[in-house]
């Protein structure tokens, strides 16, 4: 049976009620949301790592100062003003007033001082602050100011954007804990408009949302991060479903509402009922990615990096991703997302036309490859790293690779891929993930293409030239000046090998016709969001 067929049938199985799990609450009560992620919720600390999935649930427990709307225009969320010196080197924010913690505790500025100190080493646009910060101090109880020792032109975008790590305000105490350690479950004390239950998580089965009486939403209507975040259930259940026939019978039988990520293959099933919404997830896409470590043997020689540029084929990856749809994906000789001023193919010669296999076996022998093992970790709860995970053991091996597939989910991902340690002592060579087309779009927030060593995204990419470029992008005065830095970062991103862009793709979600409100975008927005 193929693999169309067979979760098709799979599907079917599940949505006569043969094989699917019994979703805990069954009411069907339009005060409940009950909602299948991309993925488990193995932790929940948005500052330590940068999992999408971690993120979309923060968005529910943590506020934060600014948000960008569907434009990426950064838009005031618990900030009531601001005020910037003429030389951009000193900005004063004041807070609105009756901001609440969960624990009824008010928000002060105290709480935001600590939790940008916690965010800033992080984040590639909080690295940048913090590299030009003389003093981020509170001057009341609801005005606090940054004093920098260079202009710094978007202060509000930083704080507003959707890339993560995001700045969540969180109470000082909890914000004290070290950038590098991970919050301790018991201090999950958020400034959102949803309250975690943690007696009630379950990891790799259930997290629970349960409304915030006290939390102020803004006046303005909801836009992506931006406005008013109005929360229409009592209670937001995660179900952690990874196999996708069965997410599918759970949809369709009405276990649950709203699906984030079902895989293209069971679309047809899906759009065949007629109580099920199916629409393109983000008109923006994703950009798949191979990532390597450029700390360790092999990958620590450019030219290792550079033979797996001669030998992937974007094409194999997004046919195992997407499937033959072409109006789904593309190949992307870019780090830039397509349709958008970023988007640039200067220096991606290399990822276009015939693939050269004898080449890139010379540069891995350059390289002194000499048949070590290469540690990959591919998550198998999520389709689309699965997929790729599956091209890429293929092409080791065609390379004369040996391959250590280590097969697990992505929460252990998350865990591992923080690892410097050498893959033998528990680290790793090579994982894959996805970057929202959203994130693709302003390099310096781009945690992906940054190159700056120690303070790089996973795999601590060191190129001075890619950071040079984006330099010279945060510098530019003109759009002229910033598509050429575009060209330049993409370049010289290209000629480092910072990662290597798997292809564009689009993806799907899917929820129950009684749902109304979802909108299209990076991650799922549960504001403006009801059940009849």
């Amino acid at each position: 049976m193929k693999r169309r067929e067979f979760l098709a049938a799979g599907a079917a199985i599940a949505a006569s009620g043969l094989g699917a799990p019994a979703v805990q609450g069954q009411a069907s009560s339009a005060r409940v949301l009950r909602f299948v992620p991309q993925a488990n919720l193995a932790n929940l600390d948005p500052i330590w790592g940068t999992q999408y999935v971690v993120r979309n649930a923060s968005a529910l427990i943590w506020d934060t100062l600014y948000g960008v709307n569907s434009r990426l225009e950064p838009q005031r969320q618990m900030v009531e003003s601001e005020e910037h010196s003429a030389d951009f080197k000193v900005w004063t924010f004041r807070l609105r007033p009756g901001l609440k913690f969960h624990n009824g505790e008010p928000v002060l500025s105290k709480d935001v001082v600590q939790s940008l100190i916690r965010w800033m080493p992080r984040d590639p646009l909080g690295q940048l602050i913090r590299a030009r910060l003389d003093a981020l101090e509170a001057i009341d109880d609801r005005t606090f100011r940054f004093r920098l020792n260079a202009p710094f032109t978007k202060m509000l975008f930083a704080l507003g954007k959707n890339n993560t790590p995001m700045a969540f305000i969180m109470p000082e105490a909890v914000a004290k804990t070290d950038s590098f350690q991970q919050i301790k479950p018991e201090d999950l004390i958020g400034s959102g408009p949803m309250r975690f239950k943690r007696d009630e998580w379950v990891p790799g089965s259930r997290a629970v949302f349960e409304r915030f009486a006290d939390y102020v939403p803004r006046a303005e209507a909801p836009d992506w991060l931006a406005g008013g975040k109005r929360i229409s259930f009592d209670r937001i259940e995660w179900h952690i479903i990874p196999d996708p026939g069965t997410a599918a019978g759970a949809l369709q039988n009405g276990e649950v509402d709203w699906w984030e990520t079902p895989i293209p293959d069971l679309v047809p099933v899906l759009r065949r009922n007629r109580n099920i919404m199916v629409d393109i997830a983000d008109p923006l896409g994703n950009i798949g990615s191979f990532r390597m470590n450029h700390l360790h043997p092999p990958f620590s020689d450019v030219r290792a990096r550079r033979a797996i540029q001669l030998a992937l084929s974007q094409e194999d990856y997004m046919r195992a991703v997407v499937g033959n749809d072409e109006a789904l994906w593309k190949t992307l000789p870019s780090f830039f997302t397509p349709g958008t001023p970023a988007y640039t193919e200067a220096g991606g010669e290399v990822l276009k036309g015939p693939r050269d296999l004898a080449a890139a076996r010379r540069l891995l022998a350059e390289a002194g490859y000499s048949g070590e093992p290469i540690t990959v970790l591919v998550a198998q709860d999520q389709a689309p790293l699965k997929a790729m995970g599956e091209v890429t053991n293929a092409l080791l091996r065609s390379l004369g690779m040996q391959v250590d597939f280590v097969a697990t989910d992505w929460g252990t991902v998350g865990q591992r891929r923080a690892l410097k340690t050498p893959p033998r002592q528990g680290g790793w060579h090579i994982f894959h993930t996805w970057h929202a087309g959203a994130d693709c779009i302003a390099p310096a927030s781009y945690n992906a293409i940054r190159a700056n060593g120690d303070g790089a995204w996973f795999g601590w990419p060191n190129s001075p030239e890619v950071e040079a470029a984006i330099a010279k992008w945060l510098n530019a005065a003109t759009p002229a000046e910033e598509k050429a830095a575009f060209e330049g970062i993409n370049r010289a991103a290209m000629e480092h090998v910072v990662y290597v862009p798997t292809g564009f793709f689009l993806g799907y979600q899917a929820w129950r016709r009684n749902v109304s409100g979802i909108t299209k975008g990076p991650l799922p927005f549960f504001w403006g969001v009801t059940k009849s």
